[in-house]
């Protein structure tokens, strides 16, 4: 008896359903069609009309994509559904992890003095703006208390390293807990380098911890974003950045750019820097909406489009390079990548939904606040508490992370029922950010017509479509970044 049905019982008949999907005008007469996880497929027009209307014939070249991709299925085939519900629960699937990052701002005081900086810090000698011991420890609770088998700390400020003595006490607890608990623990530290000394740095390489360090471009560049008593800022990068790496480990050094107006023009410059410098890639980032820099009004130094335009010449420098035998990634690119490439979530927190806030990320503030994520705390610099989840002095576990405000945010924000989004072909690919979103428009869903951060992401979307559709050895890179992620 003959194991497997003959060939002609899996022929098309013709007759199917629509599962759900999007779709979207790209170039011309072109058409992108996405599904609930972001597999897609771009047809013409008519062959779009005739998918839809359920006239596409089964000898149709589409037909058959249109099937794999989870478009359509064929009377009868319960399959179909069942591996597109499958593929749902792998992209979702982080959510019953909960949060995984937390991030200890052990200090508001910092060596530098950069003009777009989003928390307003404080100077060196003002030691009311540390964390205490005691809001370490009720932190620290909060921490392992969440679900996560994996736990990741990350050390903000300020600059941490002014309160290094802090970070020594927080590592030393947090690995003791993490042991007993059979619980992955990864710590890292976000620092310009300034103060980093050869002392800090060895007790960084015997914890294992990774350090992510800032560096916006060429040494006048770089000094100009990020000035500091001295004028060195690069100078001290430079020394230290070689120093970390000899002692902590040139794999443990990761590094971080913000954007601004002197940057515009000069991103072949910046991404020369970092090849340079030895890194294997960079995070073209723009800059956000809150604290300090929008009180020096240097968020409002340029718009969405020359930001745009600084991306996309940064990004085909990057192709350029590759194309010349020199590895290199442009990071936001790779996240969005693997979007579209995979079912897999990459956990990038303004690329999630539901949003991150609170259940990707938590932020644990130097005077004992909670808030709902990095982005959160430097709203409530500006005097707006509204993504302030509690205190670790005064609330427990419990009314922190079921916390009306967090709850109620994640829901209207959620993309697959927020208005626009749900009927986006490009939702696959992007999230939700109610932060941004309340910020700019003074409710977390915001006006997605008028969205910077929805112009920004359809745009970078579009730009990386257009781009695999004319060249394919560009595709081919792109799904080499993605498989890296």
């Amino acid at each position: 008896m003959s194991k497997f049905l003959p060939p002609e019982s899996f022929a098309a008949t013709g007759a199917y359903d629509l599962l759900p999907f999007n779709f979207t005008r790209l170039e011309g007469d072109s058409y992108l069609a996405t599904n609930m996880v972001g597999e897609s497929l771009i047809v013409d027009r008519s062959t779009l009309d005739d998918l839809v209307n359920k006239r596409l014939a089964p000898s149709h070249p589409s037909y058959t994509d249109a099937r794999a991709k989870h478009l359509i299925a064929e009377k009868g085939d319960k399959a179909s559904a069942e591996l597109l519900a499958l593929k749902t629960r792998t992209r979702y699937q982080r959510l019953q992890n909960f949060t995984n990052l937390h991030m200890f701002v052990t200090t508001l005081r910092c060596d530098h003095s950069c003009q777009y900086c989003q928390v307003s810090r404080q100077s060196e000698d003002k030691g009311a703006f540390d964390m205490t011991l005691e809001m370490a420890d009720k932190s620290l609770d909060m921490v392992f208390r969440s679900p996560s088998k994996a736990v990741k700390i990350e050390f903000q400020g300020g600059e941490p390293l002014l309160n290094f003595d802090l970070i020594r006490y927080i590592v030393s607890k947090a690995k003791v807990r993490a042991a007993a608990e059979g619980r992955d623990l990864e710590i890292v530290i976000a620092t310009t380098l300034s103060l980093a000394t050869t002392e800090i740095l060895e007790y960084c390489r015997d914890n294992h911890i990774l350090l992510s360090v800032s560096l916006d471009g060429p040494s006048d560049l770089h000094n100009k974003n990020r000035p500091r008593p001295g004028k060195d800022s690069y100078q001290r990068f430079v020394a230290n950045l070689q120093a970390a790496r000899e002692i902590v480990g040139y794999d443990r050094v990761s590094a971080l750019m913000t954007t601004t107006l002197a940057s515009l023009p000069r991103v072949r410059e910046i991404v020369d820097e970092y090849v340079g410098l030895g890194f294997e890639g960079i995070f073209l980032r723009a800059l956000s909406p809150y604290g300090f820099a929008v009180k020096t009004r240097v968020y409002a130094a340029y718009d969405t489009e020359q930001w745009l335009k600084f991306y996309k010449d940064g990004l085909q420098y990057i192709i350029e390079l590759n194309q010349a035998g020199i590895p290199f990634r442009e990071y936001y690119t790779t996240l969005i990548l693997q979007k579209m490439f995979t079912c897999a979530d990459p956990g990038f927190v303004d690329l999630m939904n539901p949003a991150g806030i609170g259940i990707a990320a938590v932020v644990f503030n130097y005077d004992g606040s909670v808030y709902a994520s990095d982005e959160s705390r430097m709203l409530a610099e500006m005097k707006d508490q509204t993504f302030r989840l509690g205190s670790v002095l005064e609330n427990t576990y419990e009314e922190i992370f079921l916390n009306e405000k967090l709850l109620s945010t994640l829901e209207e924000s959620f993309t697959l029922s927020a208005p626009m989004c749900s009927e986006c072909a490009f939702e696959p690919f992007c999230g939700a950010d109610p932060v941004f979103s309340h910020a700019v428009y003074g409710d977390v869903v915001g006006r997605k017509p008028a969205s910077d951060f929805c112009k920004r992401n359809m745009a970078i979307f579009r730009h990386l479509i257009q781009l695999m559709r004319e060249d394919r050895e560009v595709e081919a890179l792109f799904r080499r970044w993605s498989a890296l992620c």
